[in-house]
């Protein structure tokens, strides 16, 4: 049975697991979910993943849920190139990344993107104005690490990377809506505050494969 990858438009964990099928060369069978129609609540997709959530893997009936877990599933079953470290130390590397991600960066650009797509600016930008100063502190910490070396982690692609990349792309998307406008986020034009993050930010998108895992109703 082939791999299936079930999966939306816009939601970054599903961008990591997209960018992974795509620099593994893996060849899958796409299913697009639209949230908009209810697609990732039917019968059919609770059965695969109860909690309704996208991305979701299937093959051969094993099913995998969460895109770190689908990107470490991947990372074994094809493992050229390898995306989570060809030692223990690159290894920790990885991991150390990816952690400070979601223990920090995730969050902290929840609290200023979820306010600007969801039309509360005004009621929580008190919030945001907090959250954009602990933004600044982990973009200039990235923004060195980056201006020391062309990746996150190790000296070539990796998983810290690729998991990392989406959820930059979604705050220079909300940092773009009119909603943001008052707010002078400073994120745009990325290259005049982090040069470093935005070339790194282009290495990601010259990736082959970059443009089939673009979210489809950005392009709209």
């Amino acid at each position: 049975m082939a791999l299936e990858i079930y999966w939306g438009s816009g939601s970054p964990f599903v961008w990591r697991v997209m960018l992974t099928l795509e620099v593994k060369k893996a060849t899958y069978v796409s299913h697009l979910l639209e949230f908009s129609k209810g697609q990732t609540r039917t019968p059919e997709f609770l059965a695969l993943n109860p909690r309704g959530k996208v991305p979701t893997l299937k093959e051969d009936g094993f099913v995998l849920s969460e895109s770190l877990a689908i990107m470490a599933y991947l990372d074994r079953k094809f493992p050229e190139p390898p995306l989570f470290g060809r030692s223990d130390r690159e290894t920790g590397r990885i991991w150390n990344v990816i952690l400070d991600s979601t223990d920090y960066l995730e969050p902290i650009g929840q609290r200023i993107g979820a306010p600007i797509f969801m039309g509360r600016v005004a009621e929580e930008r008190d919030d945001i104005r907090a959250a954009q100063k602990e933004l600044v502190s982990e973009l200039q910490k990235m923004e060195q690490k980056l201006s020391r070396q062309q990746w996150l982690a190790t000296e070539s692609l990796s998983a810290a990377d690729i998991a990392v990349y989406p959820f930059i792309e979604v705050l220079l998307r909300a940092a773009g809506k009119e909603e943001a406008r008052s707010l002078d986020l400073g994120l745009l034009p990325l290259g005049e505050t982090y040069p470093a993050l935005a070339a790194w930010r282009d290495r990601i998108k010259a990736l082959p494969g970059y443009d089939k895992t673009y979210p489809p109703h950005w392009r709209q």
